[in-house]
């Protein structure tokens, strides 16, 4: 396949792969693709629920596109208006997404769980996204002003012809509606600075989602399973919509089960999963009792830093592939995606996937040509047709460059091979004492004992080092206990005992937030529907999260405290006295 696009000098030559085997042709919008799944498959399953058996069809999506065609009239043609989405079904949301996007409408998927009030509630993320009207399955909060949609009351709902085209400007504020095809709407929260919101035209998540098809080699014999929540991008793309371009089944569930996981593989004839690390590392020590099946043909790791450790026990127990690949949602999800035929290269993201990317040194402005040599780190730049042009409301300017070019905000490195490794966010790199300390380096280390489930690295303030590394580790089989540890030691161990005794210890201890102010207990309060696992895929993606002090040591938690400090002490002075050829900062 020829390569196109204009690729600038030292960039990695990609191959655009915008048209998956089998699915209708490239520059089709959602409706019509939608058409001619209906034609030629028709009653087969587009998705099933994998808890209670129910089951969309592609002739059925076909249906509810036209519904929401009825039910938007004029509006959805003009493409005005934004329709929320707080929906926790699988199937439901299935329906109102594509049905309405391919109506003409745009959408912004809200986690159904959010508090209705707060920065990252559901108030702020209406005003954000710009939603005139949100569609749910469940009563309205209280809170909540403006129209609010239950999904049994859809059809006796008969005022969309009063959604404008309009804008709304001021402070924090939201997106503003724009004619066309339709598509969605996403945002963050604005916890950590100036909210960013994404909108991107079906044309972009078609390409994407094309792409992704392509590269996995998706046909109408796959079946994939995803238990990851509708609501980002990545399910939402690499999901819903490359099952539908490919004309595969998905299985949906609500989330992640770790119990007969194996079993529901089986029983549904699953042939590849989308997960996350933290997934990968939960399902990489089989139980006793379990078997795998063997069509499973890989896994795909996205949205985190998978450890290689975690991918390598995985593989070891269950003979499955792991696919490791990198996205975000500026790009439509997907950037790179290791290849399927050849052996996993660790640490490696793989290669760009029908865009344009290049490592940019350091020092450059976006935009620069002056590129990083082969492993030195600088920042990930992109471009190509997924990739928006701009946030809503033209905030963080500065990421973006006239000839498409957009700086991701990580910092990475190629091989000679053009293969493509994430250091750190730009944001995440831990300045101690004038040494540049990777979180990734040091979570590689802890991760690599097999008694160690989760970790994640941030920077703690130090008054003479300016920071420090610090360390929340969680241990297998011991559920909702975060432990911290940060490097600052005088003395360098002479030896370094493994993590056997932890547990050991931990038995031992009075997890007393007062008593112990470094041991942090995962609090479901904080962080609603989750498990220690998914808090730590939340730290890895919120570094910026307040770290305690550690004044005063208490001496029943020296042991452990004192064991994970070795282990990053260790890891700090391989990483300042390098022997090896490592990757260089640009």
């Amino acid at each position: 396949m020829a390569a196109t696009g204009t690729t600038m000098p030292g960039a990695v030559e990609v191959q655009r792969a915008p048209q998956a085997t089998g699915p209708p042709g490239s520059d089709l919008p959602l409706g019509d693709v939608i058409r001619r799944r209906s034609v030629t498959l028709g009653e087969r399953a587009f998705v099933e629920h994998a808890r209670d058996g129910r089951a969309l069809t592609f002739r059925q999506l076909e249906g509810s596109m036209e519904r929401w065609r009825a039910l938007l009239g004029d509006t959805g043609a003009r493409g005005f208006g934004t329709i929320g989405l707080a929906i926790s079904d699988p199937m439901a949301f299935t329906d109102a997404f594509l049905g309405a996007m391919a109506a003409g409408s745009w959408v912004a998927p809200f986690d159904p769980s959010m508090p209705a009030s707060g920065s990252g509630g559901l108030l702020a993320a209406v005003s954000r996204t710009g939603a005139d009207v949100v569609l749910a399955d469940r009563p309205a909060p209280a809170e909540m002003g403006g129209e609010w949609i239950e999904l049994d009351r859809l059809d006796h709902f008969d005022h969309f012809d009063r959604l404008e085209d309009r804008t709304v400007t001021g402070p924090g504020a939201t997106a503003p509606h724009r004619t066309g095809a339709g598509g969605v709407v996403l945002s963050s929260s604005g916890t950590t600075g100036t909210p960013k919101v994404v909108r991107l035209g079906q044309e972009k998540l078609l390409y994407t989602a094309r792409c992704v098809a392509s590269h996995f080699q998706l046909d109408s014999d796959d079946r994939g399973f995803n238990p990851l929540p509708l609501f980002h991008i990545n399910a939402e793309v690499v999901g819903l919509m490359s099952a539908l371009v490919a004309g595969s089944c998905l299985v949906l569930d609500t989330r992640f089960h770790r119990s007969a996981f194996w079993d529901l593989m089986a029983e549904r004839s699953i042939t590849w999963i989308n997960a996350v690390p933290a997934i990968i590392s939960r399902l990489g020590t089989l139980g006793p009792d379990e078997t795998v099946p063997s069509h499973v043909r890989f896994i795909r790791s996205a949205s985190a830093h998978l450890p290689v450790a975690a991918a390598d026990r995985f593989e070891a127990s269950t003979g499955i592939p792991v696919i490791e690949t990198y996205g975000m949602t500026e790009a439509g999800s997907q950037i790179t995606a290791h290849p399927l035929s050849v052996p996993r290269r660790p640490g490696s993201v793989g290669l760009p996937v029908g865009v344009d990317l290049r490592i940019v040194r350091q020092a450059e402005t976006v935009g620069s040509r002056l590129e990083a040599p082969e492993f030195h780190i600088g920042h990930v730049e992109i471009r190509g047709p997924s990739v928006i042009e701009g946030y809503v409301g033209d905030t963080h300017r500065d990421r973006f460059h006239r000839d498409g070019w957009l700086r991701t905000g990580d910092l990475g490195h190629r091989d000679a091979d053009g293969f493509v490794y994430l250091d750190a966010r730009t944001d995440d790199v831990i300045n101690r004492g004038g040494e540049k300390v990777f979180p990734r380096e040091v979570e590689e280390v802890i991760s690599a004992d097999p008694t160690v489930g989760s970790v994640a690295v941030v920077g703690r303030g130090d008054p003479e080092l300016g920071q420090v590394p610090v360390a929340y580790v969680v241990l297998r089989g011991v559920d909702g206990i975060v432990f911290v540890a940060d490097s600052q030691y005088e003395k360098m161990p002479e030896n370094v005992e493994s993590f056997q005794n932890l547990t050991d210890n931990l038995a031992s201890l009075k997890l007393n937030m007062e008593e112990i102010p470094y041991v942090l207990q995962y609090n479901k309060r904080d962080l609603p529907n989750a498990a220690p696992v998914e808090y730590m895929d939340y730290l890895l993606n919120n570094r910026e999260v307040q770290v305690p002090s550690f004044s005063g040591t208490a001496h029943k938690c020296e042991g452990v405290f004192e064991t994970l400090n070795m282990i990053t002490r260790l890891l700090l002075h391989k990483f300042i006295n390098q022997s090896a050829p490592q990757p260089q900062y640009a």
